[in-house]
């Protein structure tokens, strides 16, 4: 990147990396510079760490565009930003792929173990190894519950058909017959005390803050997988260690937290039966392209052409897809 001003040609800051090819692209038609000259910035983009709070936004008079190389843009003062007319594009669809990969790995692993073998085993070491790996579940036969059914809900939903599960879910919208891949719709009741398997898929509005907490936990199975991969403040934290001390069967998975990084007070931590990864539920090569291919809607508003990705801000309601 480079801070020299050519006024024939934008001014685009870039306040996180993003992918080189998407980068190179980029300064092919604009200057580049870091997120310290945004003063003088047609143009910025994020990604998840960058908050743009009225605070950045006035000291970045000449923003037209932001860009969020990513889907979700709760970090983004989008009000702020449309009371100033700058547009906020973004990737809606970049990470679905990864994140149900992700979602299913973490499935997968948590019901069955896959011990390795590092050395020669005699005959009563080996069948003991055996023994021991037995999976007391499959999932073929199990419930899937999926809160919130859009992109990423509803992938996660035809892989677990796919699998031979039985998928419910709960969103607030009303899906088309032909986009529910054989799923089910349900109350979130219904949702929790049926799912062997619950996914959570919902965004990040107010209203969504503590979406599971104690109540919500107390219906579902002692068993139950809970894996959180949309934002850390939809769950209780609290009501889900508590969860989990009272069902040491059950067990949950988080890639989101708030706040990130993870700090000491998290009471998950050291539960023996929670698995806490780093947000990495996109982490793919191909994603992180997908996502910094933002820089094309970028370009276009400030070639004055119209967007294809534009995020608008969620009515406030609960229980809707985040993608």
């Amino acid at each position: 990147m480079n801070a020299e001003e050519n006024r024939d040609r934008p001014l685009v800051a870039i306040a996180e990396p993003i992918d080189p090819v998407c980068l190179d692209w980029l300064c092919q038609r604009c200057d580049c510079c870091g997120i310290e000259s945004i003063e003088n910035a047609d143009a910025l983009i994020v990604r998840t760490s960058t908050v743009v709070d009225r605070a950045l936004l006035e000291s970045a008079s000449n923003l037209k565009v932001i860009g969020r190389a990513g889907v979700g843009v709760d970090h983004i003062d989008l009000e702020s930003c449309a009371a100033r007319g700058i547009v906020v594009v973004h990737t809606p669809d970049a990470n679905t792929d990864a994140v149900v990969e992700f979602v299913f790995a973490e499935v997968l692993s948590a019901l069955r173990s896959r011990p390795e073998v590092s050395a020669p085993l005699d005959s009563a070491a080996w069948e003991l190894v055996r023994e021991r790996v037995v999976a007391p579940r499959q999932l073929r036969g199990l419930t899937l519950g999926v809160l919130g059914f859009g992109r990423i809900g509803s992938r996660v939903g035809a892989v677990g058909q796919a699998f031979g599960m039985e998928v419910v879910y709960h969103d607030l919208l009303e899906i088309p017959h032909e986009q529910r891949a054989g799923a089910q719709p349900v109350g979130l009741e219904s949702l929790l005390s049926a799912a062997d398997v619950l996914s959570i898929h919902v965004d990040g509005r107010a209203s969504n803050r503590g979406l599971i907490g104690t109540a919500e936990l107390s219906l579902c199975k002692a068993e139950a997988v809970v894996l959180n991969t949309s934002r850390g403040f939809v769950v209780d934290v609290e009501a889900l260690a508590a969860f989990l001390r009272e069902n040491p069967r059950a067990r949950a998975i988080c890639d989101v937290h708030e706040p990130e990084p993870i700090g000491s007070e998290n009471p998950l931590l050291g539960l023996g039966n929670a698995r806490l990864t780093p947000h990495v539920a996109s982490a793919t090569a191909e994603a992180k392209r997908a996502m910094s291919w933002v820089v094309r809607d970028v370009w276009r508003v400030l070639s004055g052409e119209p967007p294809v990705h534009v995020a608008k801000t969620a009515p406030d309601a609960r229980s809707l897809p985040a993608e």
